[in-house]
């Protein structure tokens, strides 16, 4: 029988997948394979539904950044969320100050050892350091793919429980197209589920669409996409409960990337890690995130997928570490690393101070926290002699940014 190409290289033949045993990818094979469309010429050996275009870079792209020992740096806070970081040390929002900033991170020396994407702000992507290079120039050089959030943020999703949407993407092909041109070879687009607001149909729905939408969006012009929908921390539930929701979330996230033609190996993923509620009174251990986390990725994700990049959602910076470690103490499909904001920066900040004589020992702080979670992703992290400040957590509740 004549194979039937969909989506993202995923083959059927007589109703049978060549993706492996997951329990998703045994749901989207029985309906793609009642759904595909019949061969009825005895010569047509194959029927694609995508186009080319970029594949070949974005499988590369993706598989560079999924890099034994690396992961990625976010820092694509927006202005007014780099003005509360920087308020935090007591600057002022400017853009002298915000470039400053980016130039220390961008500038770290070894960086690149441990760190293979950075994900920067609009404002970064098109900015230079004080010497006059660009700040993308200053990554590439480093070893370091520069990568670009391309949401416009969350607003209010009308006929829900107090839940959000994700806009962004009116224009979207038209600005993925010059963040191509200006360097960036990866995006990154973040929405939200609360559980304690439900979660909705509707708002998982709205999720899971707009995150496909813009995957293939990115994909036609050149930029692998970071699939973020996030799990928030928000609420008193158990880690059973997390579990369950995120499940549901991430069936529908890749049933529609499958029905946008979205190729799975030019795709990263930025998961939550499974744990309990923020305000729960029982606490999980590494191992025990560790297994309820690749219980979902294992049930859910296919093995096509080259990495997981989790986000850190609030946990101290020495919390996500040791669960990333627990994550990788036996083989996975994928490459299972980090995608970390405040669990890279807390420190960074914190040793800076906004003082260009502290900028060197910010620089090493930043190192610190990038080996430890290059470790973490080959499983050889220790939380030995790790600084109490570390272990600090930094959930903030309804954080936005």
């Amino acid at each position: 029988m004549a194979a039937v190409t969909v989506s993202a290289g995923v083959v059927f033949k007589q109703g049978m997948s060549s993706l492996g045993p997951s329990e998703f990818v045994g749901k989207v094979a029985k309906q793609f394979a009642v759904a595909a469309p019949t061969v009825k010429s005895q010569n047509a050996a194959v029927i694609s539904v995508r186009a080319a275009g970029y594949d070949e870079e974005l499988v590369k792209t993706a598989k560079t950044i999924a890099s034994p020992g690396r992961g990625i740096l976010a820092m694509d806070e927006s202005n007014a969320t780099c003005g509360l970081r920087l308020a935090s040390i007591g600057l002022e929002n400017t853009e002298v100050n915000r470039q400053a900033y980016r130039q220390l991170l961008v500038g770290t020396p070894g960086l690149g050892e441990y760190v293979s994407g950075a994900i920067l702000f609009e404002e970064t992507l098109y900015q230079s350091t004080t010497d006059g290079s660009k700040m993308v120039d200053v990554l590439s050089q480093g070893g370091i793919i520069p990568g670009i959030k391309v949401d416009k943020g969350l607003v209010p999703l009308a006929g829900s429980n107090n839940e959000s949407w994700c806009q962004g993407l009116d224009g979207l092909a038209s600005r993925t197209a010059a963040y191509y041109k200006q360097g960036a070879r990866f995006a990154k687009w973040r929405t939200v589920i609360s559980i304690p607001n439900g979660p909705s149909e509707l708002a998982v729905t709205e999720a899971a669409w707009g995150l496909a939408r813009y995957a293939a969006i990115s994909q036609d012009n050149g930029l692998v996409p970071i699939v973020e929908p996030e799990i928030l921390l928000d609420g008193s539930h158990g880690i059973d409960r997390t579990l369950e929701v995120a499940q549901k979330v991430w069936s529908k996230v890749f049933f529609f990337l499958a029905e946008n033609n979205v190729l799975f190996e030019g795709i990263l993923l930025k998961p939550s890690m499974v744990t309990p509620g923020a305000e729960c009174p029982e606490r999980a251990t590494p191992e025990k995130v560790a297994e309820y986390t690749l219980t979902l990725l294992k049930r859910r994700v296919p093995p096509s997928v080259p990495g997981i990049m989790f986000l850190s959602g609030g946990q101290s910076e020495v919390e996500a570490t040791l669960n990333l470690n627990a994550m990788n103490q036996s083989p996975n499909p994928w490459h299972v690393s980090f995608s970390y904001a405040r669990a890279l920066q807390n420190s960074v900040l914190k040793t800076w101070k906004g003082q260009p004589e502290n900028v060197e020992a910010a620089q090493k702080a930043l190192l610190v926290r990038a080996k430890a979670n290059s470790l973490a992703q080959l499983g050889k992290y220790s939380a030995e002699g790790e600084a109490e400040e570390a272990k600090k957590g930094m959930f903030v509740k309804g954080y936005t940014y």
